[in-house]
């Protein structure tokens, strides 16, 4: 027993900051010329990087990914009332901001090719708000676990309905779709870079656009709405939502180094699925051949003799973190009262799903420690 308790832990997904120091040297530089708080070359950087990467227009660098949400869908003109069609299967900060602008989410389920927002789902809610008059003032599709969405089919109902879309990537930095990165085909594009990320700054968000004067207002809003004048004069409501200068700086570092990590997330899902392919009623995220995720997290399903609780108490005795799939939107108890659209996909990823250790720190020996774990299930 004291043997167990004394193995070292391997995390689900930790900071990792660049073994090249970038980060230090952007600190450092924000130190020695006093552009501590709260903006600051690092901000401007930061911002002009992630557009040039990206190639959008605009950026924003904010507190949080969660801010980004909020103020993409005050940017996309959502008010009291209003109804938001958001990804189901997602963590709570996708559908927080929602209720933050006292609008009202609709929840859209998943489909199997993706885990993603369904097409058919997201038709589905369309025709079915249409027909009432009541037509979505956004829709908030989510990148689950680094996974692009089926983004071709979503951009095209939001432009035949012409609604804005979100793109919430804050899991899928680095992901491509076709060739080009996710959060640049909706109207807006949310990333964070939250500890567990792929790449991080502590904590902090980013929202990208190519409508520049519309992220020009949201670092309005972002720094309390305060208008230009010599004294506080304040006519719209604001938010301290901006990012520092010595956040920001962690990101440059960390932006140097964001294909490192999306390699060695991608060696270590390659990993997993040769060490446990053929075991039965396992299988994996899926793949398809116009994606390059970032493969954030290494997920499994689990629909035969092993089920994900099994598999999280072995973890759990090896000192190996794991967790669920994110439970969907519509089962959570704060907003069981709210509309869902679909057929159950996402409750079953959620049931059957285990998110694998992915660690960009994890050495080889890390990674059979997890699936020798995992294999003896079957034994």
């Amino acid at each position: 027993m004291l043997g167990e308790l004394l193995k070292e832990k391997i995390f689900l997904s930790s900071p990792h900051m660049s073994e090249e120091g970038y980060e230090m040297e952007y600190i450092r530089e924000a130190f020695e010329s006093n552009w501590i708080a709260p903006l600051g070359k690092n901000v401007d950087e930061f911002e002009n990087e992630i557009c040039c990467m990206l190639d959008v227009k605009a950026a924003a660098a904010l507190s949080s990914g969660t801010a980004a949400i909020h103020l993409a869908l005050k940017a996309a003109g959502v008010n009291k009332g209003d109804i938001v069609f958001c990804s189901s299967l997602t963590f709570s900060a996708t559908a927080n901001p929602v209720i933050y602008q006292n609008a009202v989410p609709v929840f859209i389920d998943s489909d199997y090719e993706t885990w993603n927002m369904s097409p058919s789902a997201l038709e589905e809610a369309f025709i079915r708000y249409d027909r009432i008059g009541k037509r979505p003032k956004a829709v908030i599709v989510v990148h689950l676990y680094g996974l692009p969405s089926a983004l071709d089919e979503i951009v095209y109902l939001c432009h035949k309905y012409q609604v804005p879309l979100i793109e919430d990537a804050a899991e899928s930095l680095g992901s491509l779709y076709k060739g080009r990165y996710t959060g640049t085909f909706g109207d807006y594009g949310v990333f964070s870079f939250n500890g567990n990320k792929i790449i991080t700054t502590s904590g902090g968000g980013m929202l990208v656009s190519n409508r520049e004067e519309r992220i020009r207002k949201v670092r309005f809003w972002a720094t309390q709405a305060r208008d230009p004048a010599r004294h506080y004069e304040h006519s719209e409501l604001g938010y301290n939502y901006r990012m520092s200068n010595v956040t920001a700086g962690i990101g440059r570092g960390q932006l140097k180094v964001l294909h490192d990590r999306v390699r060695q997330k991608q060696y270590i899902n390659e990993f997993y699925r040769r060490e446990l392919d053929g075991l039965p009623g396992l299988t994996f995220m899926p793949e398809n051949r116009y994606n390059r995720p970032n493969y954030w997290l290494s997920c499994i399903l689990l629909h035969g003799p092993v089920r994900s609780n099994d598999v999280f108490e072995a973890l759990d005795e090896e000192n190996i973190e794991s967790r669920p799939i994110w439970k969907p939107m519509h089962l959570q108890p704060f907003y069981k009262g709210y509309d869902f659209v679909g057929e159950g996909v996402s409750e079953r990823l959620f049931r059957e799903g285990v998110c694998l250790p992915s660690d960009t720190k994890m050495t080889d020996e890390d990674l059979m420690r997890v699936v020798r774990k995992i294999r003896g299930l079957w034994r």
